[in-house]
């Protein structure tokens, strides 16, 4: 970047000579209007104005937000960076922002360690890294992470690059850190750099796909919400957080080869929300005193499967744990039927599923891969009878014809009872169905939903997004056919797959 070091004595004479048309009307502008112009630029491009005459020579560097495209050199992040470090700490401004988006193929461990030094120095706001594509590791090492003293949140994308923590140094204003698709290595665990001595101000961490997080333990005073995701090799998991309201653990322990238990300790007195999709144990896995709890989100319940058996006895122990929640969501799924044949003979699971916490606002998603849900629908609303309020999700696949009717005499519409035996949901008074695509399996069940909640006074239907207004008003017409007319129904269709519509179907 030496360009930006001063103007070429032609530019000088350019822009000084006189004539029709050579007046430079644009520099004499204010700063704050030539800065708003210089917002809208990446910051590469915005540096290379230097060279249109000393007036502009160092008005990028004023700028408080440095965004570096896809297309940058990690050579000009460090020249940028090293322009405003030359200035003192009266002429150069507070760096709020910088953004540096870069392909993979042109990231690598000692470009990144060559200018967050400068950027940790400088930052008091929002610094965010993201790679495009895997980096991979491919020998080239890992680099440390230099402390941010004044940075507020951190989200790094790291296409797998390998990162070291540092292991001293305080974040004393960090609230957010989000670290996404990484290696961790080197002696400082990930639990000891965002525990409160360390990040007394951190209050959300997301952790997904990295590699390397071993013991997590964690003490902090200021935690609000943790998400751990798709971060496999996790091996003990201990959490001390007074203040924590939410929890989510996505597959961390589960591993197909790993036939151990998870350990965990959490600690949350004032935790409400937890979303626990991973192994369960009850003699491995301790959850504390939770009396907030409000809301509790459990891993998916395999309907029927030759070898299901293991993986939902985490999901049926997680849900005997807990004997009262506000709110619970579960998970329904149905295997392919190609992948059924490969698998054999296979077996119905819902009667291992007997009792759920009392609860009045159900969740049900539903994957049902051209299935009847019908069946196992119902033996969990007669499992919880309690609920007040019904929110159905259906598959939101936008390719329908992935998912084949089955065969004759599949098991999914067994046991039939489900057809003909009495539900009364006599406190349910509102339901909400999303992606309803207009199956005959939608249908049935909409039409027992309407005979079971004897109190039902609302039910919104959002079709699918394949749904056309001519095949919502068919669809609408035989819904409105089951209902009775002091049930306020809604309607909503998709307008170009994006854009959620009120559907009022014509008399």
């Amino acid at each position: 970047m030496e360009h930006l070091e001063g103007e070429t004595a032609a530019e000088h004479a350019e822009l000084s000579a006189g004539g029709v048309g050579s007046e430079d009307c644009l520099s004499a502008l204010p700063d704050d209007v030539l800065l708003h112009i210089l917002r809208d630029l990446n910051t590469t491009t915005a540096a290379c104005t230097s060279v249109l005459s000393r007036r502009w020579r160092r008005l990028w560097t004023l700028l408080p937000d440095l965004y570096f495209a896809l297309d940058a050199n990690p050579d000009s992040v460090r020249g940028a960076l090293a322009a405003l470090e030359a200035m003192s700490d009266d002429e150069a401004p507070p760096l709020r922002k910088l953004r540096f988006l870069v392909f993979s193929s042109h990231a690598s461990p000692d470009s990144l360690a060559a200018w967050l030094p400068i950027a940790a120095r400088r930052l008091t706001g929002l610094l965010d890294v993201i790679i495009v594509g895997d980096a991979g590791e491919d020998g080239r090492g890992a680099f440390e992470l230099p402390c941010f003293e004044r940075a507020t949140e951190i989200t790094l994308c790291l296409g797998f690059l390998s990162l070291t923590l540092p292991p001293s140094g305080v974040f004393a204003r960090l609230t957010d850190l989000s670290l996404h698709n990484l290696h961790l290595h080197g002696p400082c665990g990930i639990g000891e750099a965002v525990s409160s001595p360390r990040c007394p101000s951190l209050q959300r961490l997301k952790v997904v796909n990295a590699q390397g997080l071993g013991n997590f333990a964690i003490h902090s005073e200021s935690l609000l919400k943790i998400r751990l995701e798709k971060s496999c090799g996790l091996q003990q998991l201990t959490i001390v957080a007074p203040a924590l309201k939410e929890l989510t653990v996505f597959y961390c322990f589960a591993h197909d080869s790993d036939p151990s238990q998870p350990v965990a300790d959490i600690a949350a007195p004032q935790l409400v929300s937890l979303h626990w999709r991973d192994a369960y144990h009850p003699s491995s896995v301790q959850f504390g005193e939770m009396a907030q709890l409000e809301l509790l989100g459990a891993t998916f319940f395999l309907v029927d499967e030759a070898d299901g058996y293991e993986h939902n006895r985490d999901c049926v122990r997680l849900l005997r744990h807990f004997e009262d929640v506000s709110t619970l969501t579960l998970e329904l799924a149905y295997m392919p039927e190609d992948i059924e044949e490969d698998l054999g003979e296979h077996h119905y699971l819902m009667e291992d599923m007997t009792r759920l916490p009392y609860v009045t606002f159900l969740t049900l998603l539903i994957t049902a891969k051209g299935h009847s849900f019908g069946a196992s629908s119902f033996h969990v609303l007669r499992t919880c009878t309690s609920i007040r309020k019904l929110m159905l999700i259906f598959s939101s696949s936008l390719d329908l014809e992935a998912e084949p009717a089955c065969s004759s005499g599949c098991f999914c519409d067994h046991p039939p009872n489900w057809k003909t035996e009495e539900l009364v949901l006599n406190r349910l008074q509102e339901v909400e169905i999303s992606y309803m695509k207009g199956t005959k399996h939608d249908f049935a069940l909409v039409k027992r939903l309407f005979s079971w909640a004897t109190a039902l006074k609302t039910m919104t239907i959002s079709f699918h997004r394949s749904i056309t207004e001519s095949m919502a008003k068919e669809f609408c017409q035989r819904i409105l056919g089951f209902s009775k007319p002091d049930i306020c129904l809604k309607f909503y269709v998709y307008h170009d797959f994006f854009e959620k519509v009120l559907y009022v179907p014509e008399d």
